[in-house]
C-alpha cells in the first residue's frame, strides 16, 4: 500500500476510537444514574485498580505497551468522573431542612453550593451585607459552613453565637484548624467540624480530591456530612488540628513562600522568560510554570496562608538558615560534604525518591507529548 492508503486507515481506526470513547461515555452516564439512585459514591478506589490492572494485563497480550494504556485509561476515566457528576447525587440527609453557606458566592463557596444542591438540598449562600437577615438566614439551618477569607473567619464565627440550633453542625473550610476549632466550640454548643479542601476553584469535579476533616464535638453528628463529601467522590481524610496545622506548615506555608521568594527574585533579575521557556526541557517547564501558577492566584490568598500561624514564619527563618549554611558549603567548594548532605537526604525520602521519580517520568512524557516547538 502507498503511505497516503496507510494514513487513510489509521484516520479510519482513529475516527473509530472516538466513537468507542463517545460509547463509553454514554454507558458512564448511565453509571451515574444508577449510583445517584443507590447512594455508591463517584469514584471507588478498588473498582479504578482492578480495572486498570486488567486492561495492563490485556495490553501486554495483545503486543501493546501497558503504560499506555494505563495513560489513555486514565485520561478517559477523568473525563468520565465528570461524566456521573452531571445525573446528581443521592441525598445522604433529607432531614436537612436547610444548609447555608457564608462566603458561598467565593470560588470554593460556589463548588460546595453547586454540589449540595445537586443532591437535593436547600442551600443559601449568605453574604457580608446579608448579617441583618441573620436570623432569617439561620432559622432551621441543618448545617452552617463558613468560608470566608482567613482574616476574617474569627470575626464572622463570633457573630454566630446564639444564632444556631443545637442540632446544627457548625462547619469551616479554613486552611487552619486549631485556633477556627476552637472558636467554634466556643460560640456554638451543637456539632462541630472542621474541614479543609485542599485544591482550588479550578476543578472539575469532585473526585479523587483530597478534604481533609478535623472532628469536633459530636462526631457522630456531623458524620453525615463525611458522607456526602465521599459520594461526591472526594477523599476524606480525618486528623487532628495540631497534626494538620504542622503538616499546613511544610505543604502550604513553607512551599508558597519557597516558590514566592523564587517569582520575586526572577523578576527583579528580569531574564527573558520566552528563551528561559524555550531552553527548559519539560521537568524545567514544569517547574516554571508551577511558579507561574502561584502569581496567576490571589495575593490575599496566600499572604493569609504564610502569615496565618506563628509556627510557620519560625520553619521559614530555618529554612532560610539552611539556605544560607548550603551558600556556605558552596563557598568553600565542599565537594565531599555536599554529597554526604545530598546522601543523607535520599536517605530521609527512602523509597519515596524512587517512587516520586517514575511518577515525574510519566508527568514529563505527557508534558513532552504536549510541547509545541
Amino acid at each position: 500500500m502507498t503511505l497516503d492508503e496507510v494514513r487513510a486507515q489509521i484516520d479510519q481506526n482513529d475516527s473509530e476510537l472516538l466513537k468507542v470513547l463517545r460509547r463509553r461515555l454514554d454507558l458512564v452516564k448511565q453509571v451515574g444514574q444508577i449510583k445517584s439512585k443507590e447512594g455508591t459514591p463517584v469514584y471507588v478506589p478498588e473498582r479504578e485498580l482492578s480495572l486498570i490492572a486488567k486492561r495492563r494485563s490485556q495490553a501486554e497480550e495483545l503486543g501493546l505497551n501497558p503504560d499506555l494504556a494505563e495513560d489513555v485509561l486514565r485520561r478517559v476515566m477523568r473525563e468520565s468522573y465528570g461524566a456521573e457528576n452531571d445525573v446528581g447525587f443521592k441525598c445522604v440527609n433529607p432531614d436537612v431542612r436547610k444548609i447555608v453557606i457564608i462566603g458561598g458566592r467565593g470560588g470554593i463557596g460556589r463548588i460546595f453550593t453547586r454540589l449540595f444542591m445537586a443532591s437535593g438540598y436547600s442551600v443559601e449562600v449568605m453574604g457580608h451585607r446579608d448579617w441583618d437577615r441573620s436570623a432569617e438566614i439561620f432559622a432551621g439551618a441543618g448545617l452552617v459552613i463558613v468560608c470566608v477569607p482567613i482574616d476574617v473567619t474569627e470575626e464572622v464565627m463570633r457573630k454566630l453565637k446564639g444564632l444556631l440550633s443545637d442540632d446544627c453542625v457548625l462547619a469551616d473550610f479554613t486552611s487552619v484548624k486549631t485556633l477556627p476549632m476552637n472558636i467554634m466550640h466556643e460560640v456554638h454548643q451543637g456539632p462541630v467540624l472542621g474541614l479543609h479542601p485542599m485544591f482550588g476553584p479550578d476543578i472539575s469535579n469532585m473526585a479523587k480530591q483530597l478534604i481533609i476533616a478535623v472532628e469536633g464535638r459530636s462526631p457522630e453528628k456531623s458524620a453525615w456530612v463525611i458522607d456526602q463529601m465521599t459520594l461526591w467522590g472526594a477523599l476524606v481524610r480525618k486528623y487532628t488540628a495540631s497534626e494538620h496545622d504542622e503538616a499546613m506548615s511544610y505543604i502550604q506555608a513553607l512551599r508558597h513562600f519557597t516558590t514566592f521568594c523564587y517569582g520575586v527574585f526572577m523578576a527583579r533579575e528580569n531574564p527573558d522568560l520566552n528563551t528561559l521557556m524555550a531552553l527548559s526541557s519539560p521537568i524545567y517547564h514544569m517547574e516554571l510554570m508551577m511558579v507561574g501558577r502561584l502569581f496567576a492566584q490571589d495575593p490575599v490568598l496566600y499572604a493569609d496562608i504564610i502569615l496565618s500561624n506563628r509556627r510557620n514564619i519560625e520553619i521559614i527563618e530555618r529554612y532560610s538558615r539552611e539556605i544560607q549554611n548550603s551558600i556556605e558549603l558552596l563557598k568553600k567548594g565542599d565537594r565531599e560534604e555536599f554529597i554526604r548532605q545530598f546522601s543523607m537526604t535520599k536517605d530521609f525520602f527512602g523509597p519515596l525518591a524512587e517512587s516520586f521519580m517514575e511518577e515525574s517520568r510519566r508527568l514529563i512524557a505527557k508534558m513532552h507529548d504536549a510541547k509545541v516547538s
